[in-house]
C-alpha cells in the first residue's frame, strides 16, 4: 500500500492562485482538495450604486480573454431588468463578435496551453523552432478572430460598442467582406488542426458526469448567444430567469471560491463538452465531420475531450460567422437608435463563453442604479467537478508504472482539459510528490 502527499502550490491562474492537496494513506485517499486561496475580486459589490448602462463596461474588466462573453450576458441581464427588446440587427451584430471571441479563445487553448503536452515540450516556444508552421498557423487564426472582435466592437477585447439597447458602432460592408474572405482561407488552417489533433492520444478518463449547457429548444441553433438551462441528466429546459434551480452555489472551507451544485448531482460540467453533448446536432455539418473525424461522440463523458469539442467549435463558429456575414450584407447594415428601457427591475442573462454558461444578474431601483448583482463564473462552475475527476484519476496513476514526472503531467493535462482562466499559464499546476 502507498502512502503519498502531493502538495501543490500557487497554481496559476488569470485571477489569483490556488492549491492542490491530496494526501493517500494505506492506498486510501484521506484527502483531496482544490483549494482557490487568492482573495475575491468583489464585482459584485462595487458594482452596487452604478448606473445600469456601467455594468457591461465594468465586468468585461473581469477576464480579458472573455470579455465579450461578460459584456454580453450582461447587456442580456441589464435588458431583461429594463423591459428591453433589441432590433435583430443588434442580435446578429452580437453572435458574430461572440463566434470571433468563441475562436480566438478556444485557439490559444488549443496550441498554446494543450497541444506542447502532446509534442513532449514545456511551452509553445520550443515550438517556434521546431514546428514553426504550427505555430504560425495559431497566430494566424486568432489574429483573425481578434479582427472579428475589432470590427464588430470596435477593439480586439473589451469592446466598446456593444451597449445595453444596441450598438454605437456598425461595421462597414468592406469589412465584412474582408472577414468573409478570412474566415474562408481559414477552413484550410483549421482541417490541418484537426489533423494534428487527430495524432494525438488522448489519456482515458471516464466518470459519470452531469454536462450542463444552454440549447436553444425553437430554431434549433447551437447555443452559444441564447437558449434556456438543460443537462444530460434533466433535458427539461429551464429559462434563465430561473437559473437558481439549476445551479446551486455553496461555500466550501478549503476554498474562497463558491462550489456549485445541482439539484441531479453532487457535481457538474460546464463547457464545450457540455454544450456538444447536449447541442450536438444543432452543429453545422462541418463541424460535425470534424467529431467524426476525430472520434468525438455523444454522449462522451471523458474530460479530456473537452479540447476536441473545442476544436469542433471552432469549425462552427468559422461557419456560421461566414452565413452571418452573408446575411447581414444581404439585410444591409442601417445605424440605430439605442432602444431605451421601458422599466427598472430585476433580470438575469447568461451565454455560453469558452469555459461553459456565464450568468449574470442585477436589480435596479427606480432610478436605473444597480442594488443587487450575482454573477456565477464557469471555472467556479466547474471547480467541483474537477475535484471530482482528480479524485477518480488519483488511484489509477498511484497503480502504474508511471514515475513521478509522469504522474504530474496527467494531472496537469486533467486541470488544462477544463481550460480554466489561466491563459498566461502554460504549467498550470507544479506538483511535489512526498511518500
Amino acid at each position: 500500500m502507498k502512502n503519498v502527499t502531493i502538495d501543490v502550490k500557487h497554481i496559476t491562474r488569470v485571477e489569483g492562485h490556488g492549491n492542490i492537496s491530496v494526501n493517500v494513506e494505506n492506498g486510501e485517499i484521506t484527502k483531496l482538495q482544490l483549494a482557490i486561496v487568492e482573495s475575491p475580486r468583489y464585482f459584485e459589490s462595487f458594482l452596487r450604486g452604478r448606473d445600469y448602462r456601467e455594468a457591461p463596461h465594468i465586468t468585461c474588466r473581469i477576464c480579458g480573454i472573455c470579455s465579450v462573453g461578460h459584456t454580453t450576458s450582461s447587456v442580456k441581464a441589464i435588458e431583461a431588468a429594463c423591459g428591453i427588446e433589441v432590433t435583430e440587427q443588434t442580435v446578429s451584430l452580437r453572435k458574430l463578435i461572440f463566434y470571433g471571441e468563441q475562436l480566438q479563445s478556444h485557439v490559444l487553448h488549443l496550441y498554446f496551453l494543450a497541444v506542447p503536452d502532446y509534442l513532449g515540450v514545456g511551452s509553445v516556444i520550443p515550438l517556434a523552432s521546431t514546428h514553426p508552421d504550427v505555430v504560425k498557423r495559431a497566430l494566424r487564426m486568432k489574429r483573425l478572430a481578434n479582427d472579428v472582435c475589432a470590427v464588430v466592437g470596435g477593439r480586439h477585447i473589451h469592446p466598446i460598442a456593444v451597449h445595453v439597447g444596441g450598438f454605437t458602432h456598425i461595421p462597414k460592408e468592406e469589412e465584412l467582406l474582408d472577414l468573409k474572405r478570412r474566415l474562408e482561407a481559414a477552413r484550410a488552417d483549421l482541417a490541418e488542426t484537426a489533423s494534428l489533433y487527430a495524432q494525438l492520444k488522448l489519456p482515458g478518463l471516464h466518470r459519470d458526469t452531469e454536462y450542463v449547457s444552454l440549447k436553444v429548444t425553437d430554431n434549433g441553433e447551437y447555443a452559444f448567444y441564447d437558449g434556456d438551462i438543460v443537462s444530460t441528466l434533466d433535458p427539461k429546459p429551464t429559462k434563465v430567469k430561473d437559473y437558481r434551480k439549476r445551479v446551486i452555489e455553496s461555500v466550501v472551507e478549503h476554498s474562497a471560491a463558491k462550489h456549485c451544485v445541482s439539484p441531479n448531482a453532487p457535481t457538474y460540467a460546464v463547457g464545450a463538452l457540455a454544450r456538444f453533448n447536449n447541442n450536438h446536432e444543432q452543429l453545422h455539418p462541418a463541424a460535425r465531420g470534424v467529431a467524426k473525424e476525430l472520434g468525438l461522440t455523444a454522449p462522451c463523458d471523458n474530460p479530456f475531450h473537452n479540447n476536441t469539442a473545442q476544436l469542433v467549435e471552432c469549425v462552427h463558429c468559422v461557419e456560421a460567422s461566414i452565413e452571418l456575414i452573408d446575411t447581414l450584407l444581404t439585410r444591409g447594415l442601417t445605424v440605430e437608435a439605442i432602444v431605451p428601457p421601458t422599466r427598472f427591475g430585476t433580470g438575469a442573462g447568461a451565454s455560453e463563453v469558452p469555459r461553459g454558461v456565464l450568468f449574470h444578474e442585477y436589480s435596479l431601483d427606480e432610478a436605473g442604479k444597480i442594488e443587487n448583482a450575482n454573477l456565477v463564473i464557469p471555472t467556479g462552475q466547474n471547480l467541483a467537478n474537477i475535484e471530482a475527476d482528480l479524485r477518480a484519476m488519483v488511484p489509477p496513476l498511484l497503480d502504474s508504472d508511471m514515475s513521478t514526472q509522469e504522474m504530474t503531467l496527467q494531472l496537469e493535462m486533467l486541470v488544462r482539459a477544463y481550460d480554466p482562466c489561466i491563459s498566461c499559464a502554460t504549467h498550470f499546476l507544479d506538483v511535489e510528490w512526498v511518500s
